[in-house]
């Protein structure tokens, strides 16, 4: 499951001098991929596959067209020449594999290649500022999982307090399937949603903008060649399904939540808006931050025998820092910067993907390339790791008090989100998932 190559060499530095940052999300051993298009691309088109380095975008479509890719590489390039990469990612990691080490070639500033690429520079290079990113695939199905023990506990407890932890949840990786329209870009605004709130149990409920809008950290995966109908993905090579991870905010109307998910689970309450974070970091990129499993209580029971693989358990999750910022109205309008809130890692998550995506087919399900995968609300075991304001406010009784004195139980319009992701290690470089941002609008 873990091959490192030269594309990880923690020594290789660009010639964009803006990746060799130490505070960058996507120096040249990151290369993750996604779509854009720009006003300064001629002759106009609607979109090219980029990737992202440093504060800029790499056109691989151009650098096709100029034929610096060969071989499998320029495949791939070819693949997303339809402005989405479900085609390519249909192909399984090979093509990306190879595209990820001549683009990693390109960027060398010590390479031949690079040198050639450094003289197309203009042809080749957008600064991100003057460049739109949108939805790296067209998401045909969207799946939101529960597997973060921590938010399932915490949230159980408010929700439900008789039976915080469903007594499936150590066995079975809980899932619902979600609304793949509503799944929008990092940046989209998020409308304040309606619905209907239950009231005292002598009253009707009401129906009207919901009070309790709140968000969830959590990260996405997509799905790269899929299966068959009817034909199950052991848990075995359930990772090489994977091609590669976002941020992902499954925004959440509370109150409507409580009074509709009884007895089929949520509804309305979710489907008015998911924001991802637009680039995907490739699978190939997180391989020197993959780590164990989460360690399970030995009163725990161990997954049945189609949810578990040694390797999976020694490999199978990502150590990846998680961060929420939350900026309001008034905090902006002074000049002040958003404030951290949450902080929290993608290690507490009590099912690895490999055994999230196992499951999902395991009934026969056919999964398709570029459907997006959810992992649930990763919280952590502490106050400030608990990833959504349900928790960390405690169903709203303990606001979160702001630097400038204001306070949220939940979020009010104009309020915005932040997400962050990078993932560090000793001998390795530190990597990004650049922001997943919504703001709400009345």
């Amino acid at each position: 499951m873990i091959e490192l190559d030269a594309t990880h060499d923690p020594k290789r530095t660009s010639w964009v001098d803006s990746a060799n940052a130490p505070d960058t999300d996507f120096p040249i051993q990151n290369l993750p991929f996604g779509i854009f298009s720009s006003d300064l691309i001629a002759p106009a088109v609607s979109r090219h596959f980029g990737i992202a380095i440093g504060a800029s975008v790499f056109d691989v479509t151009r650098a096709k067209q100029l034929g610096l890719l060969e071989g499998l590489a320029a495949k791939a390039a070819d693949l997303a020449s339809a402005g989405t990469l479900n085609e390519l990612f249909a192909q399984g990691r090979a093509p990306s594999r190879e595209l990820r080490k001549q683009v990693s070639a390109l960027l060398d500033d010590k390479s031949a290649e690079g040198e050639r690429a450094r003289a197309l520079r203009e042809q080749l290079l957008y600064p991100v500022s003057a460049c739109e990113l949108h939805l790296p695939t067209a998401v045909g199905n969207y799946t939101d999982f529960y597997s973060g023990i921590h938010h399932a506990i915490a949230a159980g407890s408010l929700l439900t307090p008789e039976n915080p932890l469903p007594a499936n949840y150590k066995w079975v990786p809980i899932a619902y399937h979600g609304r793949a329209s509503s799944v929008r870009p990092s940046g989209t605004q998020i409308r304040r949603p309606h619905g209907q709130q239950g009231g005292a149990a002598d009253r009707a409920p009401t129906f009207g903008p919901s009070q309790r809008l709140d968000f969830e950290l959590e990260m996405g995966f997509y799905v790269g060649a899929g299966n068959a109908l009817g034909e199950p993905v052991p848990v075995a090579q359930a990772g090489d399904y994977i091609v590669g991870f976002s941020l992902l905010n499954d925004w959440s109307a509370r109150d409507v939540q409580r009074w509709e998910m009884f007895p089929l689970g949520p509804f309305l309450s979710k489907n008015f808006g998911t924001s991802v974070s637009p680039w995907v970091v490739t699978a190939d990129a997180l391989a020197p931050f993959r780590m164990p499993a989460m360690t399970r209580p030995a009163s725990d029971p161990q997954p049945l025998p189609y949810l578990h693989d040694p390797v999976d358990q020694r490999h199978g999750g990502i150590d990846v820092d998680l961060s929420v910022k939350l900026s309001t109205d008034a905090m902006r309008a002074a000049g002040l910067p958003a404030t951290q809130i949450i902080h929290s890692n993608a290690q507490y998550l009590y099912w690895t993907p490999a055994q999230m995506l196992a499951h999902h087919t395991s009934g026969g399900c056919d999964l398709l390339p570029g459907d997006l995968i959810g992992t649930g609300t990763i919280s952590g075991p502490t106050r400030d790791q608990l990833s959504s304001l349900l928790e960390l406010t405690f169903g709203g009784t303990q606001p979160v008090t702001l630097p400038n004195g204001e306070q949220r139980a939940f979020l009010q319009d104009g309020d915005e989100i932040t997400f962050h992701g990078r993932c560090q290690r000793a001998g390795f470089v530190t990597i990004g998932f650049g922001s997943c941002v919504g703001r709400i609008v009345a």
